[in-house]
């Protein structure tokens, strides 16, 4: 028996059993809660009291693009699994588009890529993506018609009828990504979607995102990549040892350190001046120009500064508004504030 043969038989043994996670339904944004995903509480203890997650409670508003944050080991993937059903909590009080954790109805309308998912390499793109829609319950002419359509969205045109086992680990990863979405779900769960995809597919996969958010549904997404996840993102969480350490919206996140770089030449010794932190920077090429940082992003709390180094004689070369990168934020919830160093990895015990 080929490939294509096997394909097929295995995808009317699921038609003809029923093998699906749940009752199919279509996506209507206009019935979704209000949150995809509400935790009150989430605890999860393993053998000898390792706390792989502390209470962990965090709010996934409906349509948006939520990204979990946190170093190896910090609880990700086990929050994922909870949420999948995967693994069993210890604790969780919370729901998921409207039923409670743990209630497998809602896995219909769920998609979801583990980082190191394996496609059948025996099959093509194109039979890989319709046997997971039969999986998810999806029907016949469904899953032909949005396989075709999200291989092409995926950049997979003119491969849909290759081999996995011929595909690069980026065309793997594409091929991965049309299969969690066949099923078109509500709340979609992506872990690491760009590893392994070079910068030009980075940016396709990107716009995917922004288009399904566009859509309605709403995407949850695990990533290492600080740099993509600030490109895309609405709202984050930074897990760090089981626990949610910061959790908001990019822009408020980012309010925290935001200040103005006030750059000043001073024709003789400079002083310090209104509303600015103490001890400017001295510039390293000119000892006459100076950095003075202003804890805000409000121009008029600049302007005492500027009129107080004018009055002195001094000239203004640039203010600059400066907001804290997705990075700085991260590694600053991951440093230890006593030693300076970064906090060991895994969960708590």
């Amino acid at each position: 028996m080929g490939p294509g043969a096997l394909a097929s038989g295995l995808t009317r043994f699921v038609d003809a059993h029923g093998m699906q996670l749940g009752t199919r339904m279509p996506v209507d944004s206009g019935h979704m809660p209000d949150a995809a995903i509400d935790l009150g509480c989430v605890r999860k203890t393993y053998k000898g009291r390792v706390h792989a997650l502390r209470e962990v409670c965090l709010r996934v508003e409906a349509g948006e693009i939520f990204g979990l944050l946190g170093p190896n080991g910090a609880g990700k993937s086990t929050l994922v699994k909870i949420l999948l059903t995967v693994v069993r909590p210890t604790e969780a009080r919370g729901s998921m588009l409207g039923l409670a954790i743990g209630d497998k109805s809602a896995l219909a309308r769920v998609g979801y890529l583990p980082e190191q998912h394996r496609l059948p390499p025996y099959l093509t793109a194109r039979q890989a993506v319709e046997f997971s829609g039969a999986l998810s319950g999806v029907s016949r002419a469904d899953r032909r018609r949005r396989a075709d359509k999200l291989l092409d969205q995926v950049g997979l045109r003119d491969w849909k009828d290759r081999r996995v086992s011929a595909f690069s680990k980026g065309m793997r990863q594409r091929a991965g990504l049309a299969a969690a979405l066949v099923n078109d779900p509500q709340l979609v769960f992506l872990d690491e979607p760009t590893d392994g995809v070079d910068p030009v597919g980075r940016k396709e996969i990107r716009d995917l995102l922004l288009q399904m958010r566009s859509e309605g549904r709403t995407i949850f997404l695990n990533s290492h990549l600080l740099s993509e996840a600030e490109q895309v993102c609405d709202r984050v969480a930074i897990l760090l040892q089981g626990r949610v350490v910061k959790q908001g919206s990019l822009a408020d996140l980012q309010r925290e350190g935001a200040r103005q770089v006030l750059v000043v030449r001073w024709p003789a010794a400079p002083r310090d001046l209104p509303g600015c932190d103490p001890g400017a920077t001295i510039d390293p090429t000119d000892a006459a120009v100076h950095r003075h940082v202003i804890p805000s992003l409000d121009t008029a709390a600049a302007q005492p500064a500027i009129d107080a180094a004018r009055a002195a004689g001094a000239s203004i070369v640039s203010l600059t508004p400066q907001r804290e990168r997705l990075e700085d934020l991260f590694m600053k919830a991951v440093t230890d504030p006593l030693t300076g160093l970064p906090l060991p990895p895994g969960a708590a015990s």
